[in-house]
Order: structure tokens, then C-alpha cells, then sequence
């Protein structure tokens, strides 16, 4: 194969022209480089594929058998060519863009619809995933950019905090504590939580806040998706630590945990020393400008109970 590929774009010149000097002079080559090429690519193959007929050539069985393979995987390359050149368009191109699904209602719609204000023909390949997925997909090549929490720290990646969340203790509506709107985590001690999974950032995260109030918490229920733990707590499953929903959601009370610091930082990262296409240069820096504003503020108004002091950031 080696061997092979750099002489398949030669063969198949000569083969459309059937002569040596005019495709010589349609491949911008010497004709004596065209020649040795030609001659040592039948040698490898061990068999003739051209038959010569002074200034011209005329193509062999085994030659017209081996063209119709070489097009192909010369149209392939050329398609390959232009599919990574548009996606690297300055004006046109693509960005793999990874998120959390938490982000993926309305911050990331939003963003998007900012950023294309102003490169309107730009293409987004988008994928929703809990963090460390995400990170193993940037490392694979797969995303050129991912928001996450926690904000990754590692060697091969650089990462850039955003913005911060603040974490609510989530409540059924007939819960003991719903009609309070501030809570001490240490108070749902004795509660059954919903959680995510292990691996999660979220879940860290609860772990850790829970800890730091003095207990271990008992997990009743594991899920992927914050909504369904939300589901769960209206259905009187337990109790959950979550970000604020894009819409309020009936049936749960969400109180705001005071006496220690209750939040996720959201951060966006991408691969240490992975060169950018314009397109993606572009929404980086669209998203490093929007430090201290990435999220969306929602205030929140839980039936009954009046406002939630949404803080900055939510």
C-alpha cells in the first residue's frame, strides 16, 4: 500500500489521457518522473497494464480491471478532501461541540443562536453527555469543544471556568421542609436521595457537599438525567441536589442550601496543543467572552411560596 497510493493518481492519468506527455503536462510532472512511476507500479503489481503503442498507450484487461478500483478510492480521498476543507471554512465550516444535558434546553440553543448573529452559515455537530464521557471523546478526536462540570484539570486538556450554578435541595410539594425557601443541607440528613450515577460531575459533587455537611448520603435512586431525578422527587422518591430547571416544574419545591458554598462551576476545555479550523477558533473565544455569563437567569416561582432568590448565575 505504500508503495502503491502515491502512483494511483499517475496510473489513472495516463489511463484518462492514453499518453504519457499530455497527462504529464495535465499532472504538472516531468514526463520522466510519470514514466518511472508507471513502469515501477507494473513492476510491483507483477503484471502489464498498459500496452504501448508509440506516443500512446491503451489499457490492458488487468489494467482496465484495476482502474475502475483505483477511481473509486480516488473519489473517496478527493471526497474526504473536500468534506474536511468545508468543515474548516472560515465562513461555512463545523464544531463539534459537546454539553451536559442539563445545558441542553436553553443555554446551549442560546448560544448558539448569539454566536450565529454573527457567523450565520457556521455548522454544529452537537452531542449531550455526562462529563468525563466527554472528555474521552475530546481526547478521541471526536469534539473540538465541550462545557463540563467540574471544570477538568489534566495535562493533555486546557479548560476555562465560565460560570457557576447554584445548587437547590429539591423537595416533593408536601415534603416537611417545602414551605421553608432556605435550607441547611445537614437537614436532609435522614432524607432518601435521587442522585446521578458514579461518574458523573453532579454526583461528585453531591458526595462532596454532603460530606462537608456531616453525613453520607442514602441513595435510593440513580439516574442519567437531572429531569427524571426531578420526577422522582415529585413522586415522593426522595430528595435531590440540582441545578435550577429551565422551567419550574409542579409537583417538586426547590430551596435554596445556605451555610456553605452549594455550587458546580461550568467550564468549557478542549485538547492541549490540537490545532483549531476557524469555525472552531471562532466559538471559543464567542464562549471565553462570555465568562460570568454563560448561564441563563431563571427566577423561578414555586407555587405557594413566592420567589426563590435566584442568585447571579443561575
Amino acid at each position: 500500500m505504500t508503495l502503491l497510493a502515491p502512483r494511483l493518481a499517475y496510473f489513472a492519468g495516463v489511463a484518462r489521457t492514453e499518453h504519457v506527455t499530455r497527462a504529464a503536462q495535465e499532472l504538472q510532472v516531468p514526463q520522466s518522473t510519470l514514466s518511472r512511476a508507471l513502469v515501477r507500479l507494473e513492476r510491483d503489481l507483477g503484471v502489464d497494464l498498459f500496452v504501448r503503442r508509440g506516443r500512446t498507450v491503451a489499457l490492458t484487461p488487468a489494467g482496465r480491471t484495476f482502474l475502475a478500483s483505483v477511481e473509486r478510492a480516488l473519489g473517496e480521498v478527493e471526497r474526504a478532501a473536500e468534506s474536511v476543507r468545508a468543515d474548516a471554512d472560515p465562513a461555512s465550516g463545523k464544531v463539534a461541540f459537546g454539553f451536559l444535558h442539563t445545558m441542553g434546553s436553553e443555554t446551549v440553543p442560546g448560544l448558539i443562536r448569539a454566536f450565529r448573529a454573527d457567523h450565520p452559515r457556521i455548522r454544529f455537530s452537537l452531542v449531550q453527555n455526562y462529563g468525563e464521557a466527554m472528555l474521552e471523546r475530546l481526547r478521541a478526536g471526536e469534539l473540538d469543544l465541550c462545557l463540563t462540570s467540574p471544570v477538568p484539570d489534566a495535562p493533555d486538556l486546557v479548560a476555562r471556568r465560565l460560570d457557576e450554578q447554584r445548587l437547590r435541595l429539591v423537595v416533593p410539594d408536601d415534603h416537611r421542609l417545602a414551605s421553608r425557601k432556605r435550607v441547611r443541607l445537614a437537614e436532609a440528613a435522614d432524607e432518601a436521595f435521587v442522585t446521578l450515577e458514579p461518574g458523573y460531575g453532579l454526583r461528585r459533587i453531591t458526595d462532596d457537599l454532603c460530606q462537608e455537611a456531616g453525613f453520607r448520603p442514602r441513595v435510593a435512586f440513580e439516574g442519567e438525567e437531572a429531569e427524571t431525578l426531578r420526577g422522582l422527587v415529585a413522586a415522593g422518591l426522595g430528595v435531590a441536589l440540582l441545578p435550577p430547571p429551565a422551567v419550574a416544574r409542579p409537583g417538586v419545591v426547590e430551596l435554596t442550601v445556605t451555610g456553605q458554598r452549594a455550587v458546580r462551576e461550568i467550564g468549557v476545555a478542549w485538547l492541549d496543543g490540537h490545532p483549531d479550523t476557524p469555525p472552531v477558533a471562532a466559538f471559543k473565544q464567542f464562549l471565553l467572552s462570555r465568562k460570568g455569563r454563560l448561564l441563563q437567569q431563571n427566577t423561578l416561582v414555586q407555587p405557594g411560596h413566592g420567589g426563590s432568590d435566584s442568585p447571579s448565575g443561575d
